[in-house]
């Protein structure tokens, strides 16, 4: 193996290591809402700052292989799309942070029925699902799965919608609780901004392989 290609394996080893540490804060999401638990939403803010760490190492070592080795054709791919999905990376992991914020304030706050009325453990079974994928996709080299993905962005995408008009007729039934349920709704948006940025990821991996660009495919 060539010092470009060990170099390319550790950044790709890298990236595999901040997926599955930002489907990790996820999953604890998901268990601090069926549970009720504030210590596990105080441990995802603290991963918060592992994912930031990650990312930075990620940038220099890409930095590094575009200034020692000037990669050409799938590997300039791979490095280009690696720093891309890391900073999408860093950006679900923020929104993970951002939930986890508001749980450890009001998880025990807010009446479990309304909490429920917004679906988010849902929401976060797809993201979950979503990385999933997309870490296979990445090892397996898989554009299928990696498309196959992208579709199911469309469930959040109906979440999303659904919370706004849920979001108006609790404020009027409860509003006592309408700082919490604007919150909750901003939550939704955020987990459905995710959903996104994993959409993004995927299209990456299509670019990396196939190098072909999705994004904007049907503009065109």
């Amino acid at each position: 193996m060539s010092p470009l290609e060990l170099e390319l394996q550790t950044v790709k080893d890298n990236l595999y290591d901040m997926l599955g540490l930002v489907k990790s804060q996820l999953i604890k999401c998901k268990e601090a809402i069926e549970k009720k638990d504030t210590d596990l939403a105080a441990e995802i803010i603290a991963d918060e700052k592992k994912v930031n760490i990650q990312e930075l190492a990620i940038d220099r070592d890409c930095e590094n292989i575009l200034a020692l080795y000037t990669p050409v054709a799938t590997d300039l791919r791979l490095v280009l799309a690696t720093l891309k999905i890391s900073n999408d990376l860093e950006r679900i992991g923020d929104n993970a942070k951002s939930l986890a914020r508001f749980l450890k304030a009001n998880i025990r706050k807010v009446p479990a029925d309304l909490l429920n009325e917004y679906n988010l453990s849902d929401m976060l079974e797809v993201l979950i699902g979503m990385l999933q994928d997309m870490g296979e996709a990445l090892r397996k080299n898989d554009t299928k799965l990696a498309r196959k993905t992208v579709k199911k962005d469309k469930l959040l995408n109906d979440h999303n919608k659904k919370a706004f008009k849920t979001t108006a007729n609790l404020i009027r039934a409860h509003p006592d609780e309408a700082k919490a349920l604007l919150k909750l709704f901003a939550i939704t948006r955020n987990l459905e901004r995710a959903g996104d940025l994993t959409k993004n990821i995927a299209e990456e991996i299509v670019f990396h392989i196939e190098a072909k660009v999705l994004k904007h495919a049907k503009d065109k």
